[in-house]
């Protein structure tokens, strides 16, 4: 009789151990509006027994089913109250089922243009992209788009489900006319791994069980690619990489230093760096919630304690002493725009990257992508969804690696400074480092910075500098100071009552070595100061009263406003 549960004993040990060594893998649907992409999750849902009664119960009792059978299968991933009325996805809806040979959690996004950057959120941490394809309407804009995110993104494995094969009568002609479009997509994307498999995701067929419908295909249903798909997953870094997200002292015996492994392993006693400081030290011990780790390796979350007293707080990193990330302020990333306000040269940011968050400058779009012909084109501003090369420079440096080697630290987000809203991620491509000259003396090399060039602060602030005289109307240099400010000019008004001209004279070359526009507000001058002034400013002086400018005060503050766009040439 002992033995019984003894063996039953066993028994669990060993489902349980098997069950946590099962492969997980994650996905995400992406395509255009209406190709099914809920529907085919809740049927891979329904037809793997992943659902429970009392959910398939409320959804057959929902006043709301646009299908044409029973149960409408989009209402197990669409629970938002809009996403029933509307018929649409809006938010990201996270799944979870197994089968018995993975586990999976599945990224349903949404396929409404509007609503691309939900579709990047739940694309970002994906090991496969399912790219849905209406079988009537072929390959759309937004297939495009999704596909396009999706690889730069990185995601290794792309499923391309040729959905509604029951609307085209399940005819081969069609399937292999959307397979032969979507491989001319794919070799212009440099996707590696393309499976396609025709389906219907409201009739069931390839989806769980093999289709009758379609005799003539012989590939794998869309559940066997998913359980047989090799994950073929990223080589980890063996670089450290350590982004400090909160120092704990609860007392003053115990100094650590909390957050998550972005990749590499680390081990009690091995040497680290922390940046931006450059100290070094070596790791005393690794304590997690179960106690102290032998190593540390991503995901962890981990708080590591250091063998010396060294300053680190939020947003410092811990690296390999031998293997550092690139330090640059200067960089360039592709950038994929969420917000509906467009994005502007000269624009200034929040950029938050790892724990970091610093002030950012989009300097330069060097080319948007057209998601029709996957074309480089110029453009001046980013709109919405739209998909670009980007120069940045920010305030204090970044410590990155390409996005190509880590999707953590070669990747951020871009936030408003004011509302707080997040208007666009990136992915780091290259280190454009700010230029130095190198100089040696008793075998260290010292890095001595060149002088800062007009040409640089041209390129900070988006002008060159600019003197604009405004004589007897101190109500007008105010607006037009105001109107200079809203469009990021960096300006400056100084009053004639507090500088005078000749004082003006010699403060000059200390405004215009800063880039700054200066707006000089004072009584009527003398026609030799106005010369001296205009000597000095050369081409980039504005003297109010040659102008012809109109009576109406808000035309004119407009037209100045015009004429001082030169300082952007």
């Amino acid at each position: 009789m002992p033995e019984v549960p003894e063996q039953n004993s066993d028994t669990f040990e060993s489902f349980i151990s098997q069950n946590l060594e099962k492969e997980l893998l994650r996905f995400t649907t992406a395509g255009s509006v209406d190709d099914g992409k809920s529907t085919l999750i809740g049927r891979l849902l329904h037809d793997s027994k992943s659902v429970f009664e009392d959910q398939l119960a409320a959804v057959k009792k929902s006043r709301i089913n646009r299908s044409t059978g029973a149960v409408d299968f989009s209402l197990l991933t669409d629970g938002l109250r809009a996403e029933r009325e509307q018929g649409i996805t809006i938010d990201v809806a996270y799944r979870y089922f197994e089968t018995p040979r993975r586990k999976f959690i599945i990224a349903d996004t949404p396929g409404h243009e509007q609503y691309t950057r939900n579709m990047a959120t739940g694309a970002s941490t994906a090991n496969l992209a399912v790219i849905l394809i209406d079988a009537t309407k072929g390959v759309l804009a937004q297939t495009r788009r999704h596909t396009y995110i999706a690889s730069l993104l990185g995601i290794p494995n792309v499923l391309v489900a040729i959905n509604k094969m029951d609307l085209v009568e399940y005819r081969e002609e069609v399937f292999l006319r959307l397979q032969k479009d979507f491989d001319a997509l794919a070799r212009q994307l440099a996707v590696p791994y393309v499976v396609t498999i025709p389906i219907s995701a409201l009739a069931g067929d390839n989806v769980v069980e093999r289709s009758a419908h379609m005799p003539w295909y012989h590939g794998p249903t869309f559940l066997e690619h998913l359980e047989t798909v090799p994950l073929r997953l990223e080589t980890p870094s063996e670089a450290v990489r350590f982004p400090v997200q909160y120092v704990i002292r609860p007392d003053q015996n115990f100094r650590g230093f909390a957050g998550q492994m972005a990749s590499g392993v680390i081990r009690p006693g091995d040497a680290v760096e922390s940046l931006p400081s450059g100290q070094k030290s070596r790791v005393r011990s690794i304590s997690t919630f179960d106690g102290d780790a032998p190593a540390a390796f991503p995901p962890m979350s981990v708080t590591v304690t250091l063998e010396d007293e060294i300053d680190l707080s939020r947003g410092d990193m811990l690296v390999s002493a031998k293997n550092p990330p690139r330090v640059s302020r200067h960089f360039e990333a592709m950038v994929v725009w969420f917000n509906s306000e467009p994005a502007e040269p000269g624009k200034s940011y929040l950029l938050k990257h790892t724990s970091r968050s610093v002030r950012a400058q989009a300097l330069k779009f060097r080319y948007r992508v057209n998601v029709n012909t996957l074309a480089q084109e110029s453009s001046d501003r980013l709109q919405m969804n739209d998909i670009a090369y980007v120069e940045f420079e920010t305030v204090s440096p970044l410590f990155f690696d390409p996005y190509t080697q880590n999707r953590i630290t070669g990747s951020f987000i871009l936030i408003d400074p004011l509302s707080n809203a997040t208007l666009g991620a990136g992915m780091i491509r290259a280190d454009l480092a700010d230029q130095t000259g190198v100089v040696t003396i008793t075998d260290a090399a010292v890095a001595v910075p060149k002088p800062v060039t007009a040409e640089e602060r041209y390129k900070r602030h988006g002008h060159f500098p600019g003197l604009i005289l405004v004589e007897d109307n101190p109500e007008f240099a105010a607006r037009l100071e105001r109107a200079l400010f809203d469009d990021r000019f960096e300006v400056l008004r100084i009053s004639g009552d507090a500088v005078s001209a000749s004082t003006l004279e010699n403060q000059y070359a200390a405004f215009e070595s800063a880039g700054l526009v200066v707006i000089y507000s004072c009584n009527a001058l003398a026609a030799e100061a106005k010369r001296k002034l205009g000597a000095l400013a050369e081409n980039h002086f504005f003297d109010i009263s040659t102008l012809q400018l109109p009576d109406e005060e808000s035309d004119a503050v407009r037209k100045v406003l015009s004429l001082s766009q030169s300082l952007r040439k």
